[in-house]
């Protein structure tokens, strides 16, 4: 018996989505970057409003796929793409909010390690660690390409958080002192736990959207549109 389609991806054939996987949280930014950057486009699944997109960039064969929000979410999607569709790498594109100065709005951020305090590991797969590592090869080429598109990229340990609004305005003070993330999203964790668990590669990268120090915050349109360097940064993994 088939295990395809998946409970949450309406793809009945594998072939379709790309080795390599490109995931914005949010399904606009999926659509509209693989209508802006890739050529001969096929939308593979749209189950739950999550939609999914397999193109060319530069002839090169690549997916995109939003993953939805928080980690539940990406660690739905992202091991049915590992487990049942054969996909090697996936690399999520998001925004990120700023715990230090020095990561302003708009800067890119490549994740080496995602902090956080949720249970999604130790309850899938009995991991420990509240640190995982994304893939040393993948970044490796992530940095080339940044340095290929004269982008600056900036490295950093993140908060992967399971919540968005809490009582405790001043928590993420402590996460940025204890555990030295840079900034927080809310997913990266969960995607590294199922690539290390599944023995696949993953990666994240960021962009700055909204800082906790000064205040400032893009707006969501702003956010679904603007985030290009980031994601030609992602796209050049097609090429290699």
């Amino acid at each position: 018996m088939s295990n395809i389609p998946t409970p949450h991806i309406s793809c009945s054939d594998k072939s379709l989505i790309a080795k390599t996987v490109l995931m914005p949280g949010d399904p606009l930014r999926a659509k509209h970057y693989a209508e802006k950057y890739l050529t001969d486009v096929v939308c593979f699944t749209s189950t739950r409003n999550i939609f999914g997109y397999t193109g060319y960039y530069n002839g090169k064969r690549i997916s995109i796929m939003g993953s939805g929000m928080g980690m539940p979410s990406i660690g739905i999607y992202s091991y049915e793409l590992f487990k049942f569709y054969d996909v090697d790498t996936i690399v999520r594109v998001g925004s990120a909010g700023s715990y230090d100065a020095d990561f302003n709005l708009y800067d890119v951020v490549l994740v080496t390690k995602a902090y956080s305090e949720s249970t999604f590991a130790k309850c899938a797969y009995g991991y420990k660690s509240k640190t995982l590592k994304s893939n040393s090869a993948i970044n490796n080429k992530l940095r080339k390409a940044s340095q290929k598109l004269n982008i600056n990229l900036k490295e950093a340990t993140i908060h992967s958080s399971d919540v968005f609004y809490s009582n405790n305005s001043d928590y993420w003070k402590e996460v940025w002192q204890k555990h030295d993330c840079k900034c927080v999203e809310m997913e990266s964790f969960a995607l590294f736990a199922n690539a290390k668990a599944l023995n696949k590669k993953a990666a994240c990268l960021l962009t700055i959207s909204d800082s906790m120090v000064t205040h400032q915050a893009t707006t969501a349109l702003e956010r679904q549109n603007s985030f290009d360097e980031m994601m030609k940064i992602a796209l050049e993994l097609a090429n290699n």
